[in-house]
């Protein structure tokens, strides 16, 4: 059974006491491949190690996380497209707009988030999408930048039916990770209506641990409690869902 994490932040200072037995737990689950988004310019090198160490299990992303667009980001937009035209990534990532912790950014982030996608259509690549209290500030920008060329995923998907189908319209997959297995998280009651095609699988790892594990670090192994969630919710077995969900991954990703 081949298990993939489409989202997770293996080279995060969480893991830094324990990362390789960390990442051994996931593979040892079945867990081979780990798709792993940027951040900003800082995590770079930490990332590029990370597939040093772990060549056929690794995919890196590059883009720059809406929380960290700052004063300097025109500064980290030229060290993405640096990035890109030395070498070989499988997404731009994660970008987005995120108004839960500072407003005050919103239009440079917007303007972050339209020319990532802009970077993605010019290399032919999907995108990976961080939303957070900003479904319809995300929409607005999606509505202008649609076309066959526009593809990825809605990380960390917590929005409601109708943004989920609203999501899928611009050719987005549902990244679906702990939520799912939280009491109030809402997503567990509709799901099964959205065909599974739609769907890929992720932890967010270090954040977002799925039940049982709430409020605690969280990591590629636990991508099992969603996996069982998803699959109790399809009505299939779980490794129907990890066939079904890697097979939507490389459908996004080209590997």
């Amino acid at each position: 059974m081949i298990i993939t994490d489409t989202h997770t932040h293996l080279y995060s200072e969480a893991f830094d006491e324990d990362r390789s037995e960390m990442i051994q737990r996931a593979i040892d689950l079945g867990v081979s491949r780990f798709f792993i988004p940027a951040i900003d310019s800082t995590y770079t090198d930490s990332m590029l190690q990370l597939e040093k160490d772990y060549p056929e299990q690794v995919f890196l992303m590059m883009g720059l996380h809406p929380t960290h667009v700052k004063e300097n980001y025109e500064d980290e937009l030229a060290h993405v497209e640096e990035m890109f035209a030395k070498r070989k990534f499988y997404a731009v990532g994660e970008i987005g707009i995120d108004l839960y912790w500072d407003k005050s950014t919103l239009e440079i982030q917007k303007d972050a988030f339209r020319r990532q996608i802009r970077l993605a259509k010019h290399e032919g690549l999907p995108i990976i999408i961080h939303s957070r209290e900003s479904f319809d500030e995300i929409f607005e920008v999606l509505e202008e930048e649609k076309g066959d060329d526009l593809y990825g995923i809605f990380h960390c998907f917590t929005g409601t039916l109708e943004q989920a189908h609203k999501a899928i319209s611009y050719n987005m997959k549902l990244g679906i990770g702990g939520v799912v297995t939280f009491k109030n998280g809402k997503i567990d009651q509709f799901l099964g209506q959205i065909p599974i095609q739609h769907v890929v699988l992720e932890t967010d790892s270090p954040y977002l641990s799925p039940t049982p594990y709430r409020g605690k670090r969280n990591e590629s192994a636990y991508i099992e409690k969603v996996l069982n969630k998803v699959a109790s919710i399809y009505e299939l077995s779980v490794e129907e869902v990890a066939s079904i969900t890697t097979q939507n991954s490389k459908d996004v990703f080209g590997v």
